[in-house]
Order: structure tokens, then sequence, then C-alpha cells
């Protein structure tokens, strides 16, 4: 399956913004010139994303992030210079685009600085054709889903504490993400697991 990804048309010209809902808030992996808070409306953070590659395996996926339909979501915008615009989106696409599971998008976000600007930045929303959009996943079903992922980025469980960590470094919360990570930390700290817990693993 080819990736869904923009042409170069697509881009406007000047610097670049990404906007960042998961691992890119906590790992970007590129320079930038400057990092903003910011909130993206339209499409919310879900984990509804199988991992096959970073933080899962086909035979035991993991659960990663995308920017599912409807509502809104607050994450972080990076605005890049624009002579290293197109090795930033080269990086971006051999990370994001694995498996092509994502849709490469130029969505409009709220900058939350002095300005309160909006800018038209990349986005990375998920495909719900593609056999790794998991839907809306039970509490349960994510942590069984968690607890197992590990792939060529480290184990899931790692994944979610970080992306939680930097949610809340920002100075807001993701509810049902902060409930997960709670249970991953009760998880990890627990000397006796119950029988049910050591059958997922």
């Amino acid at each position: 399956m080819a990736a869904l990804n923009l042409s170069e048309q697509d881009f406007s010209t000047g610097d670049l913004w990404v906007f960042g809902y998961g691992s890119l808030m906590w790992r970007p992996g590129f320079e930038f010139l400057e990092q903003v808070p910011a909130r993206l409306v339209g499409e919310h953070r879900a984990l509804c994303v199988y991992s096959f590659v970073h933080r899962g395996t086909p035979e035991k996926p993991g659960l990663v992030l995308g920017l599912d339909r409807g509502g809104a979501c607050r994450g972080v915008a990076f605005r890049v210079a624009e002579k290293q615009r197109a090795e930033t989106v080269a990086y971006l696409r051999a990370r994001e685009q694995a498996t092509s599971v994502y849709r490469e998008v130029m969505r409009s976000v709220w900058l939350e600085n002095a300005a309160r600007e909006r800018v038209s930045a990349l986005a990375y929303v998920v495909d719900r054709g593609h056999v790794q959009y998991a839907g809306r996943l039970s509490l349960n079903e994510q942590l069984r889903l968690v607890r197992q992922g590990h792939g060529q980025s480290g184990a899931n469980r790692d994944y979610v504490t970080a992306t939680v960590k930097a949610i809340e470094a920002e100075g807001f919360r993701d509810a049902r993400l902060r409930q997960l990570a709670r249970m991953l930390h009760d998880d990890a700290h627990s000397l006796h697991p119950p029988p049910e817990t050591l059958s997922e693993t």
C-alpha cells in the first residue's frame, strides 16, 4: 500500500509547522526553531493504532496513538526552518509511515501563545481503512495490548508513560491515557499480580 502523503504543492512556502500529539511531544527527532502549545479542532488523540513495528509486532501488536475523527486535541506545534523542511518531512515519513497507517495532512492549529494565532501544520491522522486501525477499544483491551507490546522503539508501556508525562508537562491532561498509565504503574509495582494478569502476558 502506498503511503498517503502530501505532494510538494501542498506545502506552503516559508517555515513548516508540525503538530505533535504523541511521541513527537517528547522525542521530536528533528531540529526546530520553537515549540508552542497548540490545539487542533476536528480530531482527537486516541490509542487507535495497532503497532506492528515501533511498539509491537504483527504477532504481538502494541497500541499507539493516532488522530481520529471528531473532537479536539491539545499538543505541541514545532516551527521548522524552511531550509530544513524537506529533510524534516523525509524524516517524519520514515518514522510515521513505516506501514502507511496514517494520512499526512495539513491542519489548522491554534497556537496557545500571546498572539493566539492560527497556523497550518503538518499532522498525521489515522487512516480508518487501514488494517492497523483499532477503532475504539475498552480500557482493559488497551491495557492488554500495551502490556504485551514491544517493538523496534522499545516497550509499549514506556511509550504510554512518556506521552502522559509530556502532556502533563504542557499543563493539561488526557484523562483516559492518564488512567491507563496509572494502571500500568500499579501493574509494574505489584509484587504478586493476580493470576489473570499472568495469563495475559
